[in-house]
C-alpha cells in the first residue's frame, strides 16, 4: 500500500488486507504441484503459493525482474514456476480457466488440484454457473473457493443475490457448498484440505464460501461519490476484533508459542518485505522496444515448411 501511495505501481491496485486467512488457509492446503487462479485482487495469493516475494513486488511495479517480467502488473499475475495459470480483471474470468486446468490434469492421469479464487460479485456471473456445472459432470479435481467480502465493489451481497447464502448454491451442481469464517485461517485450510482429499479421490469439486472482509476500498484511491456504501462502524469493527492475523497471533500465543517467537517472526517478514521492495526499486523497466516480447508463440514454428513460411513472412 506504502509504494501505491509513492506512485511506484502503476494502474489500479486492488489491497487483499482482511483476507489473508482465506488465501493462506487455502493455499496451505495444496501442494507445489497444484494449480491456481485468481482475481484482479490476488496480489497475496500467489505469497501463499510460494512465489518469490523479489519477483513479485517487481511485477506490481511493472519491472523488467517481475515474475511476468513487468507484462502482467497488479492484475494480471501468473507464475508457473508455482503453479499460478493465471490472474485476471475480469470478473469471473478464472473460473473457466481453472474448469481448464483440471480438466488437463484429469486427461493426463496426473496428481493435480486446482484451486480458483473468486469473489461474490463473480457468483452472479454466467462462468461461474458454467464452470461448476461441467467440474461436477466430468468430477474434476478443481475447489471453488469464493471470498465473500460481501460487496462487488459497493454492492452488497443482499442487493445482488437472490440466494444470498452462497454455498446453497453447490447443491443445484452435485458437489458440496461448505460455508467458513474466512478470518479464521485455521478454519480455511480444514475446509481447503478436505477439498483437496475428495478431489484427489477422484470424488469431484468443492465449492468453499469463506466470508471474509477487504479493510480498503475496491482499489486504492477510488471514491465512491454519495453516502457510504459500508457503515463506518462496520469497518472499524472488523478492523478491530476480525482481523486475521490478529486472530492467528492470539491462537499461536494460545498454543504455546512464546511473544519474542512472533516478535522474530515478524521482523523476519518485515525484512524480506524491505528487501524485495529494493529489489523491486532496482529492477529496470521494460526496454519500449520488447512490447511484443512473449506476446505470440506459434507450436508449427521449426517444424515444417509451412511454420518456415509464416516465420518468413
Amino acid at each position: 500500500m506504502r509504494q501505491s501511495k509513492a506512485g511506484r505501481i502503476p494502474g489500479s491496485f486492488h489491497a487483499s488486507i482482511g483476507q489473508e486467512a482465506a488465501i493462506v488457509g487455502a493455499c496451505l492446503a495444496l501442494s507445489d504441484k497444484d494449480a491456481m487462479t485468481g482475481t484482479h485482487r490476488s496480489h497475496g495469493h500467489p505469497i501463499g503459493k510460494g512465489a518469490h516475494l523479489d519477483a513479485l513486488m517487481a511485477e506490481l511495479m511493472g519491472k523488467e525482474g517481475g515474475i511476468c517480467k513487468g507484462r502482467g502488473g497488479s492484475m494480471h499475475l501468473a507464475d508457473k514456476s508455482v503453479g499460478i495459470i493465471s490472474e485476471s480483471a475480469i470478473v469471473g474470468g478464472g473460473l473457466p480457466l481453472a474448469i481448464g486446468c483440471a480438466f488437463s490434469a484429469k486427461i493426463r492421469d496426473i496428481d493435480q488440484v486446482t484451486l480458483c479464487f473468486f469473489g461474490d460479485g463473480a457468483v452472479n456471473q454466467g462462468t461461474f454457473h458454467e464452470s461448476l456445472n461441467m467440474a461436477s459432470l466430468w468430477k474434476l479435481p478443481v475447489i471453488f473457493l469464493c471470498e465473500n467480502n460481501g460487496y462487488a465493489i459497493s454492492t452488497s451481497v443482499a442487493q445482488s443475490h437472490g440466494q444470498p447464502d452462497i454455498a446453497l448454491r453447490a447443491g443445484g451442481y452435485g458437489m458440496p457448498g461448505v460455508t467458513v469464517d474466512g478470518q479464521d485461517v485455521v478454519a480455511v485450510f480444514g475446509a481447503a484440505a478436505e477439498a483437496v482429499r475428495r478431489a484427489r479421490a477422484g470424488e469431484g469439486p468443492t465449492l468453499i464460501v469463506a466470508n471474509t472482509y477487504r479493510f480498503d476500498e475496491h482499489n486504492f484511491g477510488l471514491v465512491i461519490p454519495g453516502q457510504p456504501y459500508r457503515p463506518v462502524e462496520e469497518v472499524e469493527a472488523y478492523k478491530r476484533d476480525r482481523d486475521p492475523i490478529k486472530l492467528y497471533r492470539t491462537h499461536l500465543l494460545a498454543e504455546g508459542l512464546s511473544e519474542q517467537q512472533l516478535a522474530d517472526i515478524e521482523a523476519e517478514v518485515t525484512a524480506a518485505i524491505k528487501q524485495a521492495v529494493q529489489f523491486a526499486l532496482e529492477s529496470p523497466m521494460p526496454k519500449p522496444e520488447t512490447l511484443s516480447d512473449y506476446m505470440f508463440n506459434s507450436p508449427l514454428v521449426g517444424h515444417n515448411s509451412f511454420a518456415a513460411g509464416l516465420e518468413r513472412n
